[in-house]
């Protein structure tokens, strides 16, 4: 067996990318605690398409939202069932906004598309888009029994295809059920945050009067409350081919995000 010597600076190198590539961290996304994989190289092809599906499929405002998108992204890359390079990924013809290898990205909002891609680059993802590879925009129906959704954020319902014996042994979750389950953009973790808060304690006296403790919520009674006051969406139902189903709600996206301004 032969044993080589690195220099002391190689081998921190070579310590730092296996610790990285072995554990898990994670990281505050607004109120959502995020997950980190193994990263991938961020040279500029790849940080450009990633920011791209980012910039034209996401509410350039929801942080939220372009690391879910960025998180599809790269499932699709790793699932052996789309293209193997992230430009490859964003680029399938009728799979994302039309134009988004070729339009300009136009925004004010550039900078923080451009660090979200980065930090997806670099392994963050977000947690609850899990396994899934399809979104379309939110408040849009479809006909279809093989929907199961995990996530809406960023203008987006992000959701998974089960086959019958899955959707046989686990069911599926209707879009409309995503705020009842903590699953609408930051209110999951709030939530969780929230229940397992500790009680607080009674503030000092002000003005001559005690301020009386104010009880934490139980988890099921923020979920209620959430669900009550979720705004209804108009939702627009279409009669459409199956093979089309993955690319309408991206279509329909494009006529109504603007190029620039947000």
């Amino acid at each position: 067996m032969v044993f080589f010597r690195l220099p002391a600076a190689v081998s921190a190198v070579a310590l730092s990318l296996f610790v990285s590539a072995c554990t898990s961290s994670s990281d505050l996304l607004d109120d959502v605690v995020t997950s980190s994989v193994k990263p991938v190289a961020a040279t500029a092809s790849n940080r450009d398409c990633m920011a791209r599906a980012m910039f034209f499929e996401s509410h350039r405002s929801s942080r939220e939202g372009l690391i879910a998108v960025g998180s599809v992204v790269m499932n699709r890359v790793e699932s052996g069932e789309y293209p193997d390079t992230i430009c490859g990924v964003v680029g399938q013809k009728n799979q994302f906004a039309p134009g988004v290898m070729t339009r300009q990205m136009n925004s004010k909002a550039l900078p923080d598309v451009m660090a979200a891609a980065d930090a997806v680059l670099a392994g963050e993802r977000h947690p609850l888009v899990q396994d899934a590879k399809f979104f379309h925009t939110a408040g849009l129906n479809f006909p279809y029994p093989n929907m199961h959704y995990v996530l809406r954020a960023g203008g987006n319902a992000f959701y998974e295809k089960r086959g019958k014996a899955e959707r046989a042994a686990k069911g599926i979750r209707p879009q409309a059920q995503l705020a009842a389950a903590g699953r609408v953009e930051g209110k999951g973790a709030r939530v969780t945050q929230v229940a397992a808060a500790p009680q607080p304690q009674p503030q000092p006296e002000r003005f001559g009067a005690p301020q009386p403790a104010t009880a934490t919520p139980t988890e099921s009674q923020i979920a209620a409350t959430q669900a009550a006051a979720e705004p209804q969406v108009e939702a627009l139902s279409f009669d459409i081919e199956p093979a089309k189903a993955d690319a309408i709600g991206a279509l329909i996206a494009s006529t109504s995000k603007p190029v620039s301004g947000q």
